[in-house]
């Protein structure tokens, strides 16, 4: 997914959500600022190497494994527990995730934030929701979402974008559940094979992403 449009400036109001994220990704990312230059692209893509294939044999090679609707189970609707300071550092790490991920797209936001969501309660992962996105982010190896490790914060997203991942990740906190996905805590885009892709079982797509379970 690629986003399009002008330079923008950066309103008053994300200055603290910059700052926030400049403290939480310490000095390798305190450059960071919300909605000043647009990014190039961007991927709903978990980290680790891929298959060396085509674009094409990547494509034919997801589809050849088959959705399995009976792992599929809704999602229960997400209870934040935590105070105002709390909230609002979980909305940004949540905004800041849904962006870089998706992009502009509101669909893809809404199926990283219920992804993270997700992880947020279940085992083998951390229970905060700034925890779940920045795990391993200072691992070159060990990031859980890419845009963590991959150098993405160079490009900075444009405020329309941004403004409708924090209104969505609000919502999800808030309780709003993104069905589609279910309980999946792991997706990757149609275009790649991820080495872990046949360890999982997937159980939906939304667009070109593909979403799984752990077995």
């Amino acid at each position: 997914m690629r986003l399009g449009g002008a330079v923008r400036s950066v309103p008053a109001r994300d200055v603290a959500a910059e700052r926030w994220l400049a403290i939480l990704l310490l000095a390798g990312l305190a450059a960071l600022g919300i909605g000043l230059i647009e990014p190039s692209g961007s991927r709903m893509e978990a980290p680790g190497p891929a298959r060396p294939l085509t674009m094409a044999q990547a494509r034919a090679s997801n589809a050849a494994v088959p959705i399995r609707r009976n792992r599929w189970r809704r999602a229960e609707p997400y209870r934040f527990v935590g105070g105002t300071a709390e909230r609002a550092q979980a909305v940004d790490c949540l905004a800041t995730a849904a962006l870089y991920e998706a992009g502009d797209d509101v669909p893809g936001q809404r199926a990283v934030i219920q992804v993270v969501l997700n992880r947020a309660r279940a085992p083998g992962f951390p229970r905060t929701i700034c925890g779940v996105v920045y795990q391993g982010y200072a691992r070159a190896t060990g990031c859980q979402f890419s845009f963590t490790c991959d150098e993405s914060f160079q490009r900075r997203p444009i405020r329309v974008g941004w403004t409708s991942a924090r209104t969505i990740a609000r919502r999800a906190l808030a309780g709003r559940v993104y069905a589609p996905v279910g309980r999946a805590t792991d997706y990757h885009a149609d275009w790649v094979v991820p080495y872990w892709r046949d360890t999982l079982q997937k159980v939906a797509r939304v667009g070109p992403h593909l979403f799984y379970v752990r077995r």
